[in-house]
This record gives structure tokens, sequence and C-alpha cells, in this order.
């Protein structure tokens, strides 16, 4: 005998609900990126405004409004050597509407016990600047060289002082100096390039790392730039020796790109990466480089990724030449 069975009205809706409700559960990351942007996005910059980072990420962020057609608004979180913004950014929701301003500190800081988070705890989005390391002098110093300094240096082993963000680039690269010329500094610690160029122009430290968007303080005879970490020397600075000349085989730059929380759907970090992309051909952002002695190194998710990788191990190798080691 054929039996048929009636669901209740109120179970029937409920269960087109439910499907319904399911559908767009399974949608929802793909609207989500359709619809992507609909209000401001934090650009979350973990150092003190008006240093390097800051004044690069500025650019990209006026550049990605104009690309993503919502405002992209910086926000100094400085701190721990650029991981107490990073771990704001971490614990952010991952939607796309917090993004981080990174370079190598993410591996630096982690590497030498600073920090305890990696690039693996975010999404790459893409490497974006490549800005050549300077190492440079109070202005009333009485060095006119670097070998003078070295000479000077292996007189008064710890004396002379060096400010750095303790375990970022700017810690590393002098100590990389260091180690080659078998000298010892005195670092000094600050909260990222603006408050370490303050110290350096006014002689509370006596060297420092900086780059070529300092050439102005140079011509005021605020500092003096003792060498460069490129292959071969810069036109905006002939005279200028690099390291290798000198016999220190050291190139070393600093590596500025975008991150997201973990999670980010893709096709939100696909706009994010349209984007940058984009941004990275703006003249006004090509322009404003070339003025701030940086380059432009584009590289996609997939690019980034690797890059992060790559320059992870050379940081974890750079950290335990240096005498760290990672508990």
């Amino acid at each position: 005998m054929r039996r048929t069975y009636h669901l209740p009205r109120f179970c029937f809706l409920t269960f087109i609900s439910l499907i319904a409700a399911m559908a767009l559960l399974a949608l929802g990351p793909a609207t989500a990126g359709a619809a992507y942007p609909e209000r401001p996005i934090k650009m979350i910059v973990p150092w003190a405004a008006g240093g390097d980072t800051d004044a690069i990420h500025r650019v990209i962020a006026n550049s990605m409004e104009k690309q993503l057609g919502k405002p992209v608004v910086v926000v100094n979180i400085a701190g721990a050597s650029g991981t107490v913004g990073a771990r704001e950014a971490m614990k952010a929701a991952p939607d796309g509407y917090t993004i981080l301003a990174i370079h190598d500190f993410i591996h630096t800081t982690y590497y030498t016990g600073v920090g305890d988070m990696t690039y693996k705890d975010f999404d790459p989005v893409a490497l974006l600047t490549s800005t050549p390391s300077v190492f440079a002098a109070y202005g009333k110093t009485p060095w006119n060289s670097m070998k003078e300094l070295i000479e000077d240096a292996r007189k008064r082993p710890e004396q002379i002082t060096v400010g750095v963000s303790l375990g970022s680039t700017s810690h590393f690269f002098p100590a990389m100096i260091a180690q080659a010329a078998g000298i010892k500094w005195k670092y000094v610690s600050y909260e990222g390039t603006a408050p370490r160029m303050t110290a350096l122009m006014g002689g509370h430290v006596l060297l420092g790392e900086t780059n070529l968007t300092q050439l102005d303080k140079l011509k005021a005879g605020q500092i003096k730039m003792l060498t460069i970490a490129t292959a071969a020397r810069v036109p905006e600075i002939p005279d200028m020796p690099t390291l290798k000349e000198l016999g220190i085989d050291i190139v070393y730059a600093v590596n500025r790109g975008i991150v997201a929380p973990k999670g980010t759907p893709e096709a939100v970090l696909t706009k994010l990466e349209d984007a940058c992309g984009k941004a990275a051909k703006d003249p006004a952002v090509t322009d404003a480089m070339k003025k701030q002695g940086t380059l432009v190194e584009f590289l996609n998710r997939k690019a980034y990724g690797d890059f992060l990788l790559k320059n992870d191990k050379i940081n974890a190798d750079l950290a335990q030449a240096l005498g760290y080691k990672r508990k």
C-alpha cells in the first residue's frame, strides 16, 4: 500500500530556510570578494610616523585608494621593533579590512627572540619595494671614511654607539658589519627610523643604518654617509664606496611589502594584490620611490610567498652567525 507523507508547513519553511542559509554560507567568500571593499581599509604600519616604512607605505596607500575606490588609512602602531603592530594585525578579522605593512623585521625579530610571530602567521599580498642600506655617522664625528671608523672601533670596543631597533634590520646591518670587520659596537635601541634619525642627527648616538632618503641631511652636514650595501656604487653619491669595495662582502637592503591576516578570502587577496600591482606602476609611486632612494620591486602573491620563504632562511642563518639562538 502506497503511503504519502506530508511535512507540516512550519517544518517545510524551516527546511527551505536552512537550505537557503547554507547556500549563502557557501557563497559567502565569493560574494564578499565581489563586493569588496565596501568600507575603508586599515593599513597598520608597525613603526612610528615619519620613518621610512611609514613614508613609503603612505605613498602606496594613496595609490591603492585609487585602485580600490575606498580609503586606505595608515595607522601607526609602534612598539617592540614592529611586533606590537604586527600582533594587532594578526589578531584582526581576516576580511581584508586590516592589512599590515612589513619588511624584514618579520624574520629578524623572530630569530633574535624579540617576537614570536613569523611570516607564516599571515597571507602574503605583494612585495613592493627594496631600499639599499647605508651606514651613516653623526655629522660632527671625526671619521670621514669607513676605514677611519673601523680603525677607531678596534681601539675602543663597545664604546662607539649605534642607534638601532633591537632585533630589526637596523640592528642586523651594523651587527653584520661588526662581525665582518672584527669590531664591537654599543647598541642603543629606538622604536623605528624617525626617533633613530633624530638621535643620530643630535649626536645622541654616533652611528646608524639609513638610506638615500636622507640625502638632504647629508647635504646639510647633519650626517655623514660612509658606505652603502649595494653591489656597485650609486649615481646619487658616486664618491661613496660600497662595503664590497672595502673588503666587507655585504649586500643588504630592506624589503617592504603587504600581508593580510591568515585566512583572508582568496577573492579579497586577489583584489589587494591587483591594487598593489597597479600601484607599483603608478607614476606617483615610482617618482616618490626614486626620490626616497628606493627601488620598486613588485612581486605577486605567489612570488612574494616564495621570496618570504627564502628570505626567512637567509635571516635565520644570519641570526645564528651573529650569535642568536632561537629557543
